[in-house]
């Protein structure tokens, strides 16, 4: 993470906002889309590097997988997600809380443990074709 702060500019301000708005972690085209309602004027690319630079400065989570675009997230509190493997929905587990998880984590290596992201795979109802049998934050 980048400790060098940084200005907080009407675009970022309104990017930061608008994702802190919604918990369906949203793709930086989704956002790029929720900005322009906002600020008709405002590019892709201009979307793209301020996620990617409020990412670097902790102040939105950017989820990555493997395949499917990057999500992200406004909420930055250690907070656990589950994505589908089919569509890629994420969405977050709002009972899981493993405080301990770093701790045992530290107890395992000579690692100096700073954060850790734990994410689960599945299928959403809709992927899956089950009404939402889960608990999760929609």
């Amino acid at each position: 993470m980048n400790t060098v702060p940084i200005k907080m500019t009407k675009k970022r301000k309104l990017i930061l906002d608008e994702l802190r708005s919604v918990k369906s972690h949203p793709t930086a085209d989704e956002v790029f889309s929720m900005v322009r309602k906002h600020m008709p004027r405002i590019s892709l690319g201009t979307v793209y590097r301020n996620l990617e630079l409020l990412a670097s400065h902790g102040l939105v989570l950017k989820l990555e997988s493997g395949s499917g675009p990057k999500r992200f997230d406004g909420h930055v509190g250690n907070h656990y997600h589950v994505r589908c493997s089919i569509c890629g929905k994420v969405q977050d587990l709002t009972e899981a809380d493993w405080p301990e998880l770093e701790e045992r984590a530290r107890g395992l290596t000579d690692f100096q443990i700073t954060g850790h992201v734990v994410e689960f795979s599945g299928l959403c109802p809709d992927c899956s074709g089950e009404g939402n049998h889960g608990r999760f934050e929609t």
